[in-house]
């Protein structure tokens, strides 16, 4: 009896060890903070760690562009001549048709 007592108060703590043991696990696995959580985080972080790089490198060849833009006379002329059409006093353009536009 008193080794069937001893047993059977053994075998219920081990239940319970191992189910509080069991219960920890997964809380640490899924629950809010747990490990599969982490995880997801990491990924999301490294996403947006990828964007702000295009976007500091974006923005780097705006603040290139915009200095090459300030300082340099013929950058300038180049872009008002190709993007609004403009041209210098005295200046002419000679504009030729394709072949295939002709027919």
């Amino acid at each position: 009896m008193i080794i069937l007592k001893f047993i059977n108060n053994t075998f219920f703590k081990l239940i319970i060890i191992l189910s509080f043991l069991g219960l920890i696990s997964a809380w640490l696995l899924f629950g809010d903070r747990g490990f599969i959580h982490l995880q997801k985080l990491e990924m999301e972080k490294q996403v947006y760690l990828e964007k702000i790089d295009l976007l500091e490198k974006a923005n780097q060849e705006l603040i290139n562009e915009i200095n090459k833009f300030r300082n340099d006379k013929e950058y300038k002329e180049s872009l008002v001549k190709r993007n609004l059409g403009m041209i210098k006093e005295n200046e002419t353009i000679y504009m030729f048709r394709d072949d295939e536009d002709s027919k």
